[in-house]
């Protein structure tokens, strides 16, 4: 049996993004394409196998534990992002002040898409999704640098709009334009939290 199917669903990749190792803060530096290898964006901050655990998983392990790194990319969407700008006031909101790797267009409620989705390109290129990116204080920093006063509505704008983050499954190259195909997987809602 196939553990997903494939939706009618299909991603544009509308903006790339690398975070520097040597990060002053968390913004991204935009990209137009980038080999997304098994330890995900290479020069990226958040690139590698695994990756010491922070306070987003504390209820799992120790912080600093070394864990596998399911958090090598942070994907967003354009139709969130735009909501997230009008929510807070501005025209726009630039996703190099979230840190984010990549934005897809294309995809309703994408933050809410199921863990353990697959982002499928045309040449074979495979992004596995892990769970939802929880908003955090320092995007919100970053905003309001740029666009003071506006900094500070972001996490409550946020929530439910920060897109996933998510791990390379096969490898291969990806670019602005790069269109790929949402899978699914076949389980039902877990009947438990219904």
């Amino acid at each position: 049996m196939v553990e997903r199917r494939a939706t009618d669903f299909i991603a544009t990749i509308t903006w790339m993004g690398r975070m520097p190792v040597d990060r002053e803060n968390t913004r991204s530096v935009a990209i137009p394409s980038a080999m997304a290898t098994y330890a995900g964006f290479e020069d990226d901050f958040h690139a590698g196998l695994t990756r010491a655990s922070c306070s987003r998983v504390k209820g799992q392990h120790p912080v600093g534990t070394e864990i596998r790194n399911t958090r090598q990319l942070s994907i967003l969407s354009s139709e969130e992002l735009a909501q997230i700008a009008a929510d807070i006031g501005v025209d726009r909101l630039d996703p190099l002040l979230l840190g984010a790797s990549i934005v897809v267009e294309g995809i309703p409620d994408f933050t809410f898409v199921p863990p353990g989705s697959r982002l499928l390109a045309e040449n074979g290129t495979s992004i596995a999704i892990d769970v939802e990116n929880g908003p955090c204080n320092f995007p919100a920093r970053e905003i309001e640098k740029d666009a003071a006063g506006h900094g500070a509505a972001f996490k409550a704008a946020a929530r439910g709009k920060r897109g996933v983050t998510a791990w390379v499954e096969r490898e291969g190259l990806l670019s602005i334009g790069t269109k790929m195909r949402l899978h699914i997987p076949n389980q039902r809602a877990w009947a438990a939290e219904a």
